[in-house]
């Protein structure tokens, strides 16, 4: 059994559709791989099953030229099946996967910055059709480019509706039959992050999480269902470029995992996704002792970067020191009016934090929680956009795209936080402060310009003169101020 010369772009997805057995429990008791090979390099990844006697393999390329491949299984229809297929240049906006670019960065494998500046719908999936693809808009109108979200559906507060497919098939008496999947879930799910995908947004994938209150059952489901789900996802989504992994959200609310739990189910993301896409686990802000919150030990090798809840965002730097990876604060609370502490702070207040995350060297992420009629609320449902932080944080993202490859915080300048390059370029930001103005030590041998930029107002503006040396800048004496200073010889 052979076939040959079908297209494929680099970093898409190739495809192989194969038909066998229907009879007993396919999921569970067929196994099935494919083992792709471009020169002297051997890819392996997992097949699984999709209902109705349909066995899929997905791959990504990621080398242009012919690819062969051969299929491998204890069950002779779909044992030997091998063919060949051409990998192509990708096409526009398509830059690969995202990887850890060095311990303040991510980038594509093409080598383009990724800077993440993320929102948050958790259970947006789970809506009817209407509020997906409300959703889908608002995200196309945005400048959003990574979104976390749950596959298990959440029960929650403003978020109790019933979905209309799980990832488990549903038994006749209306539990769930761990033993298999909906093949319908997964085919809306797969269409959704390709949806993203087409506009340029990672899906950052919680594969658990603690609110379900033991209306489904998901969130304690025993080691082997879990070890179960978690592989047939992996094959199932792993040769989608724009897939990152969040093993969990507030991992530490999920009192029936144990920390060598999570290293399980870590390494068998590590060593069952054959891309390596960025993987990480976010903590819940319960006070535990000292004062603290409870982070995993992301100096772990199959932790790529820290997904991080605190409010505290001028934190980074000592989060830095102790494991050495890129940080997204993935929660700093969200822009809303809602009753609880964490989903009623301004517009301003977020879009500020957002820049204590960047000067800092570190990312963060937007959710908006304001109240609704219906309760569709972005943070939980998606729909519509209400707060005046998100065009705020577009703009923070084109000044950082428009920073000098390689910046990095600069924190010989004590007492403002300042990301640049020493004597080339530097990103100041003022925050909560509001100076009339600031004595700036600058390299002697060379003239620079200056920007000040006001970051609620979205506006720059260019000093008339340029700066050399000790120079003394006037500053407008108002909050939320951010100064821009550039070498220009």
């Amino acid at each position: 059994m052979s076939m040959v010369n079908e297209q494929v772009e680099q970093w898409g997805v190739f495809e192989l559709r194969l038909e066998g057995p229907d009879q007993g429990n396919p999921y569970r008791d067929v196994p099935l791989q494919a083992a792709f090979r471009f020169g002297g390099r051997e890819v392996k990844t997992a097949g699984f099953y999709d209902g109705s006697g349909i066995y899929r393999i997905r791959f990504m390329p990621d080398r242009q030229g012919e690819w062969r491949f051969e299929t491998s299984s204890a069950v002779p229809e779909l044992d030997g099946f091998s063919g060949s297929f051409v990998c192509t240049p990708p096409s526009a906006g398509n830059h690969g996967p995202v990887r850890v670019m060095d311990e303040y960065r991510f980038a594509h494998e093409d080598g383009t910055v990724f800077h993440p500046f993320g929102t948050t719908c958790y259970a947006w999936i789970h809506l009817n059709q209407g509020m997906q693809e409300k959703t889908v808009q608002t995200l196309a109108d945005n400048s959003f480019n990574k979104l976390r979200m749950c596959v298990f559906p959440k029960h929650y507060a403003f978020n109790s509706e019933e979905p209309d497919s799980f990832p488990f098939a549903r038994r006749e008496d209306g539990g769930f039959d761990h033993t298999r999947f909906d093949p319908a879930f997964f085919a809306k799910l797969e269409s959704r992050i390709l949806d993203l995908q087409k506009l340029g947004i990672e899906a950052d994938l919680i594969l658990f999480h603690p609110y379900d209150k033991g209306h489904w059952g998901f969130d304690r489901m025993d080691a082997e269902v879990d070890d179960f789900y978690l592989s047939y996802v992996l094959a199932r989504l792993s040769a989608y470029r724009n897939v990152w992994w969040s093993l969990a959200n507030e991992y530490d609310f999920m009192e029936e995992k144990k920390p060598a739990d999570w290293d399980r189910l870590f390494r068998i993301v590590q060593e069952e996704d054959p891309y390596g896409h960025p993987r990480s686990i976010h903590n819940g802000t319960r006070m535990y002792d000292h004062g603290s919150v409870r982070f995993y030990d992301h100096a772990k090798p199959w932790v790529t970067h820290l997904s991080v809840q605190h409010w505290d965002v001028t934190l980074p730097p000592i989060w830095r020191r102790d494991y050495h990876k890129p940080i997204v604060i993935d929660e700093c609370c969200y822009e809303g009016n809602l009753p609880q502490r964490w989903g009623n702070i301004t517009a301003e207040e977020m879009t500020r934090r957002f820049w204590e995350s960047v000067v800092r060297g570190a990312y963060c992420t937007h959710g908006e929680t304001y109240t609704h009629p219906e309760n569709e609320i972005w943070w939980a449902k998606g729909g519509r956009l209400y707060g005046q932080s998100p065009e705020r944080i577009a703009f923070l993202k084109s000044i950082l795209e428009e920073a000098p490859a390689g910046y990095k915080p600069i924190p010989g300048i004590y007492d403002v936080p300042t990301i640049g390059l020493e004597g080339e370029y530097y990103l100041q930001y003022f925050g909560i402060h509001r100076p009339s103005y600031r004595e700036i030590p600058l390299p002697e041998d060379a003239e620079f310009t200056a920007e000040i930029i006001d970051t609620w107002e979205m506006t720059v503006t260019k000093l008339d003169h340029t700066l050399r040396g000790r120079s003394r800048l006037q500053l407008p004496d108002q909050l939320y101020t951010a100064v821009r200073i550039q070498r220009v010889n």
